[in-house]
């Protein structure tokens, strides 16, 4: 199984593109759509549809999986990641019904075991599960592989995160 994780950002959009061979793991490529702060706003999500498209299309995924989104402070910003994270929704739709989402908590358990994990320790365990040699970088491409990983994870209860 191929999975496509994606941690949505409006700046940033982390992706990363995880195999699944019984329990193993292995890592096929991560990184992140990137998107310039002066641009008009249709050709930034305009930038991360295609992106999105991009990477279905050469990795052909299974399973999509997308954090979701949680903001409590700076409602502009969790207006645009919003606009972003749907974007990569319909870009994602078009090439499959496979979509799962997961919580930021969720991930966060599933990868390191505890619900409340900082990034250094999510991009040690990320680092650790996909036997990489360094440190997944930027944090978005981390955080897009860990949600793949907990996707990997889920097994049969994945059926339970499927978008709905």
């Amino acid at each position: 199984m191929i999975v496509l994780g994606i941690d949505p950002g409006y700046a940033l959009m982390g992706y990363g593109v995880v195999e699944q061979t019984g329990n193993r793991l292995h890592l096929i490529t991560y990184g992140c759509i990137e998107t310039y702060a002066g641009t008009p706003m249709q050709h930034r999500l305009r930038t991360l549809q295609l992106g999105i498209r991009d990477l279905v299309n050469i990795y052909h995924p299974d399973d999509v999986a997308i954090e979701e989104l949680f903001f409590a402070r700076n409602v502009t910003t969790a207006l645009m990641v919003g606009a972003a994270r749907g974007t990569a929704i319909i870009a994602a739709a078009e090439y499959t019904d496979n979509l799962y989402e997961y919580t930021p908590m969720q991930i966060k358990q599933a990868v390191t075991g505890n619900g409340k994990a900082d990034k250094h320790d999510i991009q040690a365990m990320v680092k650790m599960l996909l036997n990489m040699q360094e440190i997944p970088k930027p944090d978005d491409a981390a955080d897009a592989l860990a949600c793949a990983i907990t996707h990997c994870q889920a097994g049969r209860q994945k059926e339970q995160f499927r978008m709905k």
